[in-house]
C-alpha cells in the first residue's frame, strides 16, 4: 500500500471544485459534475478450477454523457474500489474533452487478482462481466477499452459475449481489439507515443528541442516503454527506468532496446548490465530534464515535490501527483503535462480505431498514425496556448478548466443547465 495514498475520487472532486471556483461557475454545476450520471455494480461469479464458485465484485461508472458515448477502460485489480472507478470515470470525461473527442468519460473495474486465475477462469470472469453489463455498453452508449491487467485478448471475450447476449455482433463495441477483430497495431503503441509527443512539444516549447535532453521514466511497462522508445529515437538520453522491482540509472544513457529485451527475458530491468541500481523514489529526484511517472498514482507528493529537479513532467500515469505537490511544482516552476493530456494517446487512438470500424475498416495504419499525432500535437497546443494566456493556475488546473468549459456548453446547448 502506497503510504501516501489519497482517495483518488476525493482528488479528482477537489480538482474539480478548484476549477469550478476559477471558472466561477454557480455550485449547482459543481454538484451536477463530481457525481457521475450513473454507477453499475455488478456481482460476478466464477467457477474455479476447484470445483468451489468464487464471486467477484465488479463497476461500471459512466460519469458525463454531454459530449458523447462514455468511453473508458477496465481493469482488473485487487485494489479497486468503486471510488477509484468513479475517479477515472471523471478524468475519462475531462480527457477526451480536451482531446476533443465526440465522448463522455466511463470507467470500469473488478476486484480481482487476475494473475491468480487460470486463462479459463480469466475468461469466464470477463464474459460474465461483460454479459452483466451488456444493457448498459454499446457502440452509441458505453465503449470500453482496456486497462489494469486486461488486454486485447479480454475485449476479443467482451464482444463475443455483447454477441451472445444481444445479437450483434459490432466490433466497434470496444476498442483496442486484436487486428484480426477490427483493432489496429497503433492502438498498442499509441499511448506511450502520445506522452513522448507531448513530451517532445513541451521540450520545443521551454527548453529548444527534445534532442541530447536528460529522460528517466518510473514503469516500464507498456506507456512508459513506448515513450522511451519513440523518444530515444528523436535523439533524448533515456538515464534512467523503473519497475515494481526497481529501477536502473546511467549519466551516459540507458539502451533501449536492451531494455525492452531484458524486461521481456528476465522479467524486470534491474537486470540490465552496467547501469547503478536505484529505487523508484530516487528516479523521481534525478537530475534529468523531463520527468514522466508512468506507473502509479500519488507518487509526487508535497514530501518529494521539493526534490524533483525536472524541468518538465509529463504523466504517463493516472493521477501521479497530488494536488498539494502540484502546487509546490507550480510555485517553482516546473511544467506539469497533466495526465488527462500527456496520457491521452490511447483514447485519442481508440477513437481512431472506433471510427474506422464503423467505416468498415478502412484506415490503413500509417494514416492512423499520422492522425494520431496531429491530434496530440493539436490538443497539446490549445491547452499551451491557454496556460500561457492565464499562467495564474497550474497547468493541470488549466487542462481541467478548458475540458470543464466544453463540457458545460454541451451541457448548455442540450439544455441540461
Amino acid at each position: 500500500m502506497n503510504n501516501n495514498f489519497e482517495d483518488p475520487y476525493s482528488v479528482a472532486v477537489k480538482q474539480l471544485k478548484r476549477v469550478i471556483d476559477y471558472l466561477g461557475l454557480d455550485e449547482y454545476v459543481f454538484d451536477m459534475l463530481k457525481t457521475p450520471e450513473r454507477v453499475i455494480q455488478v456481482k460476478v461469479p466464477v467457477k474455479m478450477d476447484n470445483g468451489k464458485t468464487a464471486v467477484f465484485i465488479g463497476w461500471r461508472s459512466q460519469h458525463n454523457s454531454a459530449l458523447g458515448p462514455y468511453k473508458g477502460g477496465v481493469r482488473y485489480h485487487p485494489n479497486v474500489t468503486m471510488n477509484e472507478v468513479m475517479a477515472l470515470s471523471m478524468w475519462m470525461t475531462w480527457k477526451t474533452a480536451l482531446l476533443g473527442l465526440p465522448y463522455g468519460g466511463g470507467k470500469g473495474g473488478i476486484k480481482v487478482d487476475p494473475r491468480k486465475l487460470s486463462h479459463r477462469e480469466l475468461q469466464e470472469l470477463s464474459r460474465n462481466y461483460f454479459a452483466a453489463l451488456s444493457k448498459f455498453v454499446g457502440i452509441d452508449l458505453d465503449i470500453p477499452a482496456p486497462d489494469v491487467y486486461t488486454d486485447s485478448q479480454v475485449m476479443a471475450w467482451f464482444i463475443d459475449e455483447y454477441y451472445k447476449v444481444t445479437g450483434y455482433n459490432i466490433y466497434g463495441v470496444v476498442t483496442s481489439k486484436p487486428t484480426l477483430l477490427g483493432g489496429m497495431y497503433t492502438r498498442i503503441i499509441s499511448t506511450g507515443l502520445g506522452v513522448a509527443i507531448t513530451a517532445r512539444e513541451a521540450a520545443k516549447r521551454l527548453i529548444g528541442g527534445i534532442r541530447d535532453l536528460k529522460v528517466a521514466i518510473q514503469g516500464f511497462g507498456n506507456v512508459g516503454s513506448y515513450a522511451a522508445k519513440f523518444l530515444s529515437e528523436w535523439g533524448a538520453k533515456i538515464i534512467a527506468v523503473s519497475d515494481s522491482k526497481g529501477g536502473v540509472y546511467s549519466e551516459k544513457g540507458l539502451d533501449v532496446e536492451k531494455l525492452f529485451q531484458v524486461k521481456r527475458d528476465k522479467g524486470s530491468v534491474i537486470y540490465y548490465g552496467d547501469a547503478k541500481r536505484i529505487s523508484n523514489e530516487e528516479l523521481l529526484t534525478l537530475d534529468t530534464d523531463i520527468l514522466i511517472p508512468a506507473a502509479l498514482e500519488n507518487v509526487i507528493t508535497e514530501r518529494n515535490a521539493p526534490q524533483i529537479k525536472a524541468k518538465v513532467i509529463a504523466e504517463g500515469a493516472n493521477g501521479p501527483t497530488t494536488p498539494k505537490a502540484d502546487e509546490i511544482l507550480h510555485e517553482r516552476g516546473i511544467y506539469v503535462i497533466p495526465d488527462i493530456l500527456a496520457n491521452a494517446g490511447g483514447v485519442t487512438m481508440s477513437w481512431i480505431e472506433w471510427a474506422n470500424n464503423r467505416m468498415g475498416n478502412w484506415l490503413t495504419e500509417e494514416e492512423a498514425r499520422r492522425k494520431l499525432e496531429e491530434k496530440m500535437i493539436s490538443a497539446f497546443n490549445e491547452h499551451y496556448s491557454y496556460w500561457s494566456r492565464k499562467k495564474d493556475i497550474d497547468p493541470r488546473t488549466a487542462a481541467q478548466a478548458l475540458a470543464v468549459e466544453k463540457v458545460v456548453e454541451a451541457m448548455k446547448l442540450r439544455g441540461w443547465i
